[in-house]
């Protein structure tokens, strides 16, 4: 016995005939009817919410020849009794709109995406998913496209149909999407199968509940992307309220935005890229000036006399180890022929660059610096670095100056 629900989805109030009543697995009493319109769980559509008897419905579930309702708890009823069942019309009505919804985002993928296989889709409380198997790249734009083009379906009120075709007959259609993880298992048993066709817009092989008309859909706010797995891109997308709520949300925050940079929604992203490009120089400014600094920190470094070398040999802080290899390697040279800076801070480094090898080999160096106080390092002859050591920054100053 199949659910009521896909052929008739605007049913919302039932009266059937209790074939048994038994112990759930779970907390709570199983009850099969001789008839449904209570949707049960399945292809990503979540079961349906409502009572039976005045008893909450908690879950719907197919099994291989029944429909079984979960109760919260134990109804006076027997087999053979009427009872009364009454689906809760908040939730199916939004899971119509989501599912069809779905197809609609899905139908906008087939005017942008090449390649285009269905991956999945599932119904959430304040959010849907559509996955994509394509070789498209769904980038910031082409999402934007899909959200446009969707609701430009819902704004031009195409109607939505459904029919029962041979299984083959589907099979031959090249317009027909199926998501093979739910539908195949299902046509393999099957002599026909369930299409939904959104008018002139998307065909797909679906046992769910839908609008007849797009137009009921309401509007689709698009949230995200993911990637869930190889091949697939996963889109996100709220559906009335929670895409109202949504939208509001953004244009109140591009409003404050537009107010803070003194311009209008209209001309807000040049507004942004005239900041980006003014924090862009500033930041090139500032490493600039910063790379100034160090420089003038390096040449400042007292300097020693090692068989016949002069060494530049001191500490500096407030720079990483990267920043002061490459501007040591920069100065090295032009009468000094080592340079050997510790890093202050509370893991110190040491950095050595040198002219040349026959000054001294600054990876055998920075390697005995790390032996007597600990850390790790490497690099070859003329420049060497190392980490984590564990001492004062003075101790192996006057470590390098022996």
């Amino acid at each position: 016995m199949q659910t009521r629900a896909p052929a008739e989805p605007d049913v919302r109030e039932f009266e059937a005939t209790v074939e048994r009543v038994e112990r759930g697995s779970t907390n709570g009493t199983d009850v099969v009817l001789d008839h449904t319109y209570f949707y049960a769980e399945s292809g990503g559509q979540p079961a349906d919410r409502g009572t039976l008897a005045g008893v909450p419905v908690t879950d719907v579930q197919h099994t291989a020849d029944a429909v079984v309702h979960t109760l919260t708890e134990a109804p006076d009823l027997a087999a053979g009794d009427d009872v009364v069942g009454v689906i809760d019309d908040d939730f199916r009505t939004y899971c119509m709109r989501a599912h069809t919804a779905s197809h609609l985002l899905y139908g906008a993928g087939r005017h942008l995406l090449d390649d285009l296989g269905y991956g999945g889709f599932g119904i959430g409380s304040e959010k849907v998913r559509v996955d994509f198997a394509t070789t498209t790249e769904i980038d910031d734009t082409v999402l934007v496209e899909l959200e446009r083009l969707t609701n430009r379906a819902v704004w031009d009120s195409r109607s939505v149909s459904w029919e029962e075709v041979p299984v083959e007959e589907a099979r031959a259609r090249d317009d027909v999407a199926f998501n093979t993880k739910t539908e195949e298992g299902v046509m393999d048993d099957a002599d026909t199968v369930r299409l939904v066709d959104i008018e002139g817009w998307d065909v797909a092989a679906c046992g769910g509940t839908h609008v007849s008309n797009t137009r009921s859909v309401g509007p689709v706010e698009v949230l995200d992307r993911s990637n869930p797995g190889e091949g697939l891109t996963r889109v996100e997308f709220a559906v009335g309220p929670p895409a109202i709520d949504r939208r509001a949300t953004v244009r109140e925050a591009a409003l404050d935005a537009a107010h803070d940079l003194g311009t209008g929604l209209d001309t807000l992203d040049d507004a942004v890229a005239d900041l980006r490009a003014e924090r862009d120089d500033l930041e090139a400014a500032a490493q600039s000036y910063k790379s100034e600094v160090l420089g003038a920190r390096l040449t400042a470094l007292p300097t020693t006399e090692r068989e016949g070398a002069v060494w530049r040999v001191g500490t500096v802080s407030g720079f990483g180890p990267n920043e002061v290899g490459e501007a040591a390697q920069d100065r090295v040279g032009d009468g000094t022929d080592v340079i050997a800076v510790v890093g202050e801070g509370p893991a110190p480094y040491v950095v050595v660059a040198t002219a040349g090898e026959e000054c001294v080999d600054a990876g055998d160096l920075v390697a005995d610096l790390t032996d007597e106080f600990g850390g790790g390092g490497g690099g070859g002859p003329t420049f060497a670095q190392g980490g984590g050591l564990d001492a004062d920054p003075e101790a192996v100053v006057a470590s390098l100056r022996d």
